[in-house]
């Protein structure tokens, strides 16, 4: 035998079978910044889009007075604005102001779109919230049930109302729940955020935050908390259940897959139960889906924000906007959707991280 073949390994140095912690380090940090360095290109992409696209009816000031001015008066208005400019340089002033959150003014009240983004925004965000627990309390358990009685009655079912769930618009579904359960059972509030009195509390607190759940904690008043909650369940439920049929596939596929490994048939051949191999090995794995397309789900999600505030005059950046694109004010709609782009961008980045602490297969 050799000398070297007797020389033990030093302390600390990676042999087989032992984890090469540096080199997964590496591994990790060159994908936490490759990720990071993406969202700057797609930040620009969707900035890019969203500005060609609002100008393909002209430019704002002739969208939202077109036909109610005199064209010198409108000339006067789009000089003023720089909308007589090349659409070029109008681009490039615009990526310069939106690179120090300038987002400009709503033409409607003149009022900054920044401004109506931290005023309207924490009440979408907030159920945003509340639909993404519908979605992981409905969707997660019975995605284990539907593989658990894979090819059964209960499977069959809890498909089609995955399906249902997914094709079923927003806006029937907000109008179906607002009927059953707030006109003929009269168990929950028909629309807004909140009750009269509650509103009242809230708009009187000295450092109230928008997010009406943490300033109803703030008050301190058990019933004001009662009357947040209370109307957050039917605009809730409406836009969660959309992500809840989608869950419900995710994890019924992939738990399906799971028990179907090899290290699972050799856990049932030593006789561990069903309900155990569901429960211990098939679990976590089915999670990992779910994570790596919450950022898709949150992009769905704002979207269907639109429809559901509207349906429940939930007055968040949805009904806002629903209210700008009727008077045109292509400014104010500009700068909202740039805004919940950049924020899918950051969530999805986020996302990314916390898929790649789950599985660390997805760094590499």
């Amino acid at each position: 035998m050799s000398t070297v073949d007797t020389i033990a390994p030093a302390e600390g140095a990676p042999t087989a079978g032992r984890p090469r912690t540096k080199s997964q380090g590496g591994g990790f940090a060159r994908y936490l910044l490759v990720r990071f360095l993406l969202i700057f290109p797609t930040i620009f992409i969707l900035v890019t889009l969203v500005f060609f696209l609002m100008r393909t009816t002209g430019d704002p000031i002739t969208a939202a007075q077109g036909g109610r001015l005199s064209p010198e008066a409108l000339a006067a208005l789009r000089e003023a604005a720089g909308y007589d400019r090349p659409l070029l340089v109008q681009y490039l002033e615009y990526l310069g102001r939106i690179a120090v959150f300038d987002f400009g003014a709503t033409l409607t009240t003149n009022r900054p779109v920044i401004e109506v983004l931290a005023t309207y925004g924490p009440a979408t965000f907030e159920l945003v919230f509340y639909s993404l627990i519908v979605a992981f309390a409905v969707g997660i358990p019975l995605g284990l049930r539907a593989a658990y009685h894979r090819d059964r009655t209960q499977d069959a079912i809890f498909r089609v109302l995955a399906i249902f769930w997914y094709a079923v618009p927003i806006f029937f579904a907000g109008l179906l729940l607002k009927l059953v359960f707030a006109v003929w059972l009269k168990w929950l509030p028909v629309a807004g955020r909140a009750s009269v009195g509650a509103e009242l509390q809230l708009q009187t607190l000295p450092n109230k935050t928008g997010f009406y759940t943490i300033d109803a904690l703030l008050t301190g008043n058990p019933e004001v908390l009662t009357d947040v909650l209370a109307h957050v369940v039917l605009p809730a439920t409406a836009l969660g259940l959309l992500t809840a049929g989608i869950f419900l596939r995710l994890v019924r596929t992939n738990v399906i897959g799971t028990l179907s490994t090899d290290y699972v048939d050799a856990a049932r051949s030593r006789g561990v139960a069903e309900s155990r191999l569901l429960r211990k090995h098939a679990y976590r794995p089915a999670l990992i889906p779910i994570v790596t397309v919450i950022g898709l789900q949150i992009a769905l999600l704002l979207s269907g924000a639109v429809l559901t505030e509207t349906t429940f005059e939930w007055k968040g950046l949805g009904f806002i906007l629903a209210e700008f694109l009727e008077s045109r004010d292509f400014v104010a709609v500009q700068g909202i959707v740039v805004l919940l782009a950049i924020i899918v961008a950051l969530t999805n980045f986020v996302v990314d991280i916390i898929a790649a602490f789950i599985d660390p297969r997805v760094r590499y």
